[in-house]
Protein backbone atom coordinates (compact mmCIF):
# COMPACT_ATOMS: atom_id res chain seq x y z
CA UNK A 1 0.00 0.00 0.00
CA UNK A 2 1.45 3.54 -0.69
CA UNK A 3 0.83 6.23 1.52
CA UNK A 4 1.14 9.67 1.13
CA UNK A 5 2.28 12.34 3.85
CA UNK A 6 3.10 16.38 4.60
CA UNK A 7 6.06 16.39 6.00
CA UNK A 8 5.33 19.12 8.61
CA UNK A 9 7.91 21.23 9.39
CA UNK A 10 11.67 20.36 8.06
CA UNK A 11 14.55 22.82 7.82
CA UNK A 12 18.09 23.06 7.68
CA UNK A 13 18.93 26.04 9.91
CA UNK A 14 22.29 28.20 9.06
CA UNK A 15 25.52 26.41 10.59
CA UNK A 16 23.09 23.84 12.46
CA UNK A 17 22.48 20.13 11.55
CA UNK A 18 19.40 19.92 13.92
CA UNK A 19 15.99 18.78 12.43
CA UNK A 20 13.54 21.72 14.04
CA UNK A 21 10.29 19.36 13.53
CA UNK A 22 10.10 15.80 12.40
CA UNK A 23 7.53 13.90 10.04
CA UNK A 24 4.00 13.19 11.52
CA UNK A 25 3.87 9.85 9.80
CA UNK A 26 4.13 7.29 12.50
CA UNK A 27 6.29 5.50 9.79
CA UNK A 28 9.08 7.87 10.47
CA UNK A 29 9.85 6.69 13.82
CA UNK A 30 9.83 2.58 12.64
CA UNK A 31 13.01 1.22 12.74
CA UNK A 32 16.10 1.37 9.41
CA UNK A 33 15.58 -2.11 9.07
CA UNK A 34 11.76 -2.51 8.34
CA UNK A 35 10.51 -2.62 5.06
CA UNK A 36 8.79 0.90 4.11
CA UNK A 37 10.86 2.68 1.33
CA UNK A 38 10.28 6.30 2.92
CA UNK A 39 10.47 8.52 -0.22
CA UNK A 40 10.78 12.39 0.09
CA UNK A 41 9.63 14.72 -2.76
CA UNK A 42 9.56 18.71 -3.86
CA UNK A 43 7.70 20.31 -6.61
CA UNK A 44 9.91 20.52 -9.94
CA UNK A 45 7.84 23.36 -11.56
CA UNK A 46 6.40 26.50 -10.42
CA UNK A 47 2.38 25.55 -11.10
CA UNK A 48 1.00 24.27 -7.80
CA UNK A 49 -1.91 22.57 -9.79
CA UNK A 50 0.78 20.84 -11.51
CA UNK A 51 0.63 17.32 -10.81
CA UNK A 52 4.06 15.37 -10.41
CA UNK A 53 3.96 11.57 -11.16
CA UNK A 54 4.55 9.97 -7.62
CA UNK A 55 2.04 7.33 -7.79
CA UNK A 56 3.61 6.01 -11.11
CA UNK A 57 7.13 6.12 -9.17
CA UNK A 58 5.80 4.54 -6.32
CA UNK A 59 4.27 2.02 -8.19
CA UNK A 60 7.45 1.05 -9.78
CA UNK A 61 9.63 1.11 -6.84
CA UNK A 62 7.39 -1.06 -5.16
CA UNK A 63 6.97 -3.62 -8.05
CA UNK A 64 10.70 -3.87 -8.04
CA UNK A 65 11.80 -4.22 -4.47
CA UNK A 66 8.70 -5.70 -3.03
CA UNK A 67 7.88 -3.30 -0.24
CA UNK A 68 5.87 -0.55 0.26
CA UNK A 69 6.47 3.10 -0.90
CA UNK A 70 5.59 5.65 1.44
CA UNK A 71 5.37 9.37 -0.45
CA UNK A 72 6.46 12.20 1.74
CA UNK A 73 6.16 16.03 0.38
CA UNK A 74 8.37 18.76 0.91
CA UNK A 75 9.13 22.49 0.26
CA UNK A 76 12.74 22.35 -0.77
CA UNK A 77 16.32 20.93 -1.55
CA UNK A 78 16.96 21.86 1.86
CA UNK A 79 14.05 19.94 3.42
CA UNK A 80 14.84 16.94 1.34
CA UNK A 81 18.50 16.83 2.56
CA UNK A 82 17.51 17.07 6.04
CA UNK A 83 14.51 14.98 6.44
CA UNK A 84 17.12 12.32 4.84
CA UNK A 85 20.22 13.05 7.04
CA UNK A 86 17.98 12.55 10.45
CA UNK A 87 16.70 9.21 8.87
CA UNK A 88 12.64 10.20 8.63
CA UNK A 89 13.24 9.01 4.85
CA UNK A 90 15.56 7.04 2.97
CA UNK A 91 16.04 8.52 0.06
CA UNK A 92 15.48 12.06 -1.82
CA UNK A 93 16.19 12.45 -5.70
CA UNK A 94 17.00 16.26 -6.84
CA UNK A 95 20.07 17.62 -9.32
CA UNK A 96 23.72 18.08 -9.15
CA UNK A 97 24.62 21.13 -6.81
CA UNK A 98 22.15 19.71 -4.03
CA UNK A 99 23.22 16.50 -4.55
CA UNK A 100 26.67 17.71 -4.69
CA UNK A 101 26.34 19.52 -1.31
CA UNK A 102 24.63 16.97 0.43
CA UNK A 103 27.36 14.04 -0.31
CA UNK A 104 29.64 17.34 0.87
CA UNK A 105 28.40 17.16 4.09
CA UNK A 106 29.42 13.16 4.96
CA UNK A 107 26.42 12.59 6.55
CA UNK A 108 24.16 11.79 3.62
CA UNK A 109 24.75 9.01 0.55
CA UNK A 110 24.60 9.15 -3.28
CA UNK A 111 23.03 5.45 -3.69
CA UNK A 112 22.67 6.32 -7.54
CA UNK A 113 23.70 9.02 -9.93
CA UNK A 114 23.49 9.58 -13.42
CA UNK A 115 26.70 11.14 -15.22
CA UNK A 116 25.97 14.52 -17.43
CA UNK A 117 26.88 14.54 -20.91
CA UNK A 118 30.42 15.31 -21.75
CA UNK A 119 29.65 19.08 -23.93
CA UNK A 120 29.41 22.32 -22.27
CA UNK A 121 26.20 23.02 -19.69
CA UNK A 122 26.82 27.06 -20.13
CA UNK A 123 27.95 29.77 -23.17
CA UNK A 124 28.46 33.56 -22.90
CA UNK A 125 26.56 34.97 -25.96
CA UNK A 126 27.57 38.78 -27.38
CA UNK A 127 25.38 40.17 -30.29
CA UNK A 128 27.54 39.37 -33.97
CA UNK A 129 28.72 42.97 -33.95
CA UNK A 130 30.33 43.41 -30.16
CA UNK A 131 34.21 44.11 -30.42
CA UNK A 132 34.18 41.08 -27.71
CA UNK A 133 36.07 38.39 -29.48
CA UNK A 134 36.38 35.94 -26.49
CA UNK A 135 36.22 36.30 -22.48
CA UNK A 136 39.60 37.70 -22.17
CA UNK A 137 38.16 40.87 -23.91
CA UNK A 138 35.60 41.53 -20.82
CA UNK A 139 36.46 44.44 -19.36
CA UNK A 140 35.45 46.41 -16.01
CA UNK A 141 32.89 48.43 -18.57
CA UNK A 142 31.95 45.47 -19.63
CA UNK A 143 28.11 44.64 -18.30
CA UNK A 144 27.13 40.47 -18.36
CA UNK A 145 24.00 39.25 -17.45
CA UNK A 146 22.85 36.12 -15.80
CA UNK A 147 19.66 34.61 -15.77
CA UNK A 148 19.35 34.28 -11.33
CA UNK A 149 21.05 34.02 -8.95
CA UNK A 150 20.22 30.25 -8.16
CA UNK A 151 20.52 29.02 -11.95
CA UNK A 152 22.86 26.17 -12.89
CA UNK A 153 23.52 27.39 -16.49
CA UNK A 154 22.64 30.91 -16.03
CA UNK A 155 24.93 31.37 -12.92
CA UNK A 156 26.72 28.82 -11.41
CA UNK A 157 28.38 27.40 -14.13
CA UNK A 158 29.39 30.83 -15.89
CA UNK A 159 30.65 32.25 -12.84
CA UNK A 160 33.07 29.20 -12.76
CA UNK A 161 34.13 29.66 -16.01
CA UNK A 162 34.83 33.63 -15.58
CA UNK A 163 36.97 32.48 -12.66
CA UNK A 164 38.84 30.16 -13.80
CA UNK A 165 40.59 33.08 -16.40
CA UNK A 166 40.31 35.79 -13.26
CA UNK A 167 37.06 37.86 -13.39
CA UNK A 168 35.56 38.62 -10.56
CA UNK A 169 32.52 40.48 -10.17
CA UNK A 170 33.76 41.29 -6.53
CA UNK A 171 36.92 42.76 -7.76
CA UNK A 172 35.27 45.18 -10.07
CA UNK A 173 36.49 43.19 -12.93
CA UNK A 174 32.92 43.00 -14.60
CA UNK A 175 29.58 44.74 -13.91
CA UNK A 176 26.88 42.16 -13.26
CA UNK A 177 23.45 42.27 -14.31
CA UNK A 178 20.98 39.53 -12.76
CA UNK A 179 18.05 39.59 -15.53
CA UNK A 180 16.06 37.09 -13.37
CA UNK A 181 15.25 34.82 -16.23
CA UNK A 182 17.48 33.45 -19.16
CA UNK A 183 14.97 35.63 -22.37
CA UNK A 184 15.07 38.71 -20.15
CA UNK A 185 19.23 38.26 -20.57
CA UNK A 186 18.78 37.77 -24.17
CA UNK A 187 16.07 41.00 -23.55
CA UNK A 188 18.75 43.38 -21.57
CA UNK A 189 21.61 41.96 -24.69
CA UNK A 190 19.25 42.71 -27.56
CA UNK A 191 18.43 46.19 -25.91
CA UNK A 192 21.98 47.16 -25.47
CA UNK A 193 21.85 46.61 -21.63
CA UNK A 194 24.22 43.81 -21.55
CA UNK A 195 27.16 43.31 -23.47
CA UNK A 196 27.59 39.60 -22.74
CA UNK A 197 24.50 37.15 -21.62
CA UNK A 198 25.60 33.76 -20.09
CA UNK A 199 22.95 31.44 -20.55
CA UNK A 200 22.22 27.61 -21.33
CA UNK A 201 24.05 25.92 -24.32
CA UNK A 202 20.70 24.99 -25.03
CA UNK A 203 19.36 28.52 -26.16
CA UNK A 204 20.98 29.16 -29.30
CA UNK A 205 19.83 26.36 -30.88
CA UNK A 206 16.76 27.71 -31.05
CA UNK A 207 17.84 31.01 -33.47
CA UNK A 208 15.91 31.30 -36.20
CA UNK A 209 12.64 29.33 -34.82
CA UNK A 210 10.85 32.57 -33.50
CA UNK A 211 10.70 31.34 -30.26
CA UNK A 212 10.06 33.91 -27.39
CA UNK A 213 13.02 32.37 -25.07
CA UNK A 214 15.42 32.84 -27.85
CA UNK A 215 14.80 35.81 -29.96
CA UNK A 216 17.71 36.16 -32.50
CA UNK A 217 17.71 34.87 -36.08
CA UNK A 218 20.75 32.78 -36.83
CA UNK A 219 23.89 34.89 -36.86
CA UNK A 220 22.80 37.48 -34.42
CA UNK A 221 24.69 36.64 -31.56
CA UNK A 222 27.99 34.49 -31.40
CA UNK A 223 29.83 32.24 -28.10
CA UNK A 224 32.89 34.30 -26.74
CA UNK A 225 33.34 31.37 -24.30
CA UNK A 226 31.36 28.12 -23.10
CA UNK A 227 31.41 25.88 -19.77
CA UNK A 228 32.83 22.83 -18.84
CA UNK A 229 30.34 19.73 -18.81
CA UNK A 230 28.05 18.76 -15.96
CA UNK A 231 29.96 15.77 -14.35
CA UNK A 232 26.50 14.48 -12.57
CA UNK A 233 23.17 15.25 -13.68
CA UNK A 234 20.99 13.93 -10.78
CA UNK A 235 21.26 11.77 -8.07
CA UNK A 236 19.21 9.55 -5.73
CA UNK A 237 20.24 10.37 -2.11
CA UNK A 238 19.95 8.01 0.62
CA UNK A 239 19.75 7.75 4.45
CA UNK A 240 23.26 6.30 5.96
CA UNK A 241 21.47 4.25 8.41
CA UNK A 242 19.06 2.36 6.39
CA UNK A 243 19.38 -1.05 6.72
CA UNK A 244 21.95 -3.01 4.25
CA UNK A 245 18.87 -4.88 2.91
CA UNK A 246 17.10 -1.96 1.78
CA UNK A 247 20.06 0.05 0.62
CA UNK A 248 20.80 -3.01 -1.76
CA UNK A 249 17.38 -3.12 -2.73
CA UNK A 250 17.30 0.37 -3.56
CA UNK A 251 20.65 0.00 -5.58
CA UNK A 252 19.46 -2.33 -7.58
CA UNK A 253 15.89 -1.05 -8.18
CA UNK A 254 16.07 2.49 -8.69
CA UNK A 255 17.90 2.25 -12.11
CA UNK A 256 15.42 0.38 -13.21
CA UNK A 257 12.69 2.53 -12.44
CA UNK A 258 14.23 5.70 -13.79
CA UNK A 259 15.25 4.16 -17.10
CA UNK A 260 14.49 5.07 -20.05
CA UNK A 261 11.78 2.49 -20.73
CA UNK A 262 10.16 4.55 -18.31
CA UNK A 263 10.88 7.78 -19.28
CA UNK A 264 7.47 8.56 -20.61
CA UNK A 265 5.48 7.43 -17.17
CA UNK A 266 7.50 9.31 -15.27
CA UNK A 267 8.93 11.71 -17.41
CA UNK A 268 8.88 14.76 -14.96
CA UNK A 269 11.48 13.35 -12.95
CA UNK A 270 13.94 11.93 -15.98
CA UNK A 271 14.16 15.24 -17.34
CA UNK A 272 17.11 16.14 -16.48
CA UNK A 273 18.48 12.69 -17.02
CA UNK A 274 20.65 12.43 -20.30
CA UNK A 275 18.96 9.01 -22.59
CA UNK A 276 21.23 6.33 -22.99
CA UNK A 277 23.44 7.00 -19.94
CA UNK A 278 24.08 4.32 -17.47
CA UNK A 279 23.94 5.23 -13.79
CA UNK A 280 26.95 5.12 -11.22
CA UNK A 281 26.12 2.77 -8.51
CA UNK A 282 27.02 4.27 -4.91
CA UNK A 283 29.52 6.83 -6.62
CA UNK A 284 32.01 8.02 -3.69
CA UNK A 285 32.19 12.03 -2.43
CA UNK A 286 35.48 11.79 -5.43
CA UNK A 287 32.60 12.00 -8.10
CA UNK A 288 30.57 15.20 -6.60
CA UNK A 289 33.77 17.19 -5.90
CA UNK A 290 34.19 19.12 -9.13
CA UNK A 291 30.35 20.50 -7.94
CA UNK A 292 31.29 21.43 -4.77
CA UNK A 293 34.38 23.33 -6.49
CA UNK A 294 31.87 25.21 -8.72
CA UNK A 295 29.58 25.37 -5.96
CA UNK A 296 32.37 27.18 -3.56
CA UNK A 297 33.20 29.80 -6.59
CA UNK A 298 29.60 31.04 -7.27
CA UNK A 299 28.70 31.18 -3.37
CA UNK A 300 26.10 29.04 -3.19
CA UNK A 301 24.09 28.05 0.08
CA UNK A 302 22.10 24.99 0.24
CA UNK A 303 19.48 26.67 2.01
CA UNK A 304 18.87 29.10 -1.20
CA UNK A 305 18.18 26.03 -3.34
CA UNK A 306 14.37 25.47 -3.46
Amino acid sequence: MRLRTPLIAVALAAGSAALLAGCSSPAADADASDDVIRFATLPLVDDPNAETPTDEIAALLEEATGMTVEITDVPNYSAVIEAVRAGHEDIGIMSAFPSALAVNTGEVDSLVAWPGLAEPVSTCLVLDDSPLESLEDITAETTIAFADPNSSSGYYMPTYMLDQIGLHKDDGDFKELMSGGHDRSFIALKEGQADVACTSTIFPKMAGQDNPMFPFDEGETRSIGESRDMPISMSVLGNQQMSEEKRQALVEAIPKVFSDENRDAIGMYMSGMPEGIEPILEPGADVFQPIVDIAAVAGVDISDLE
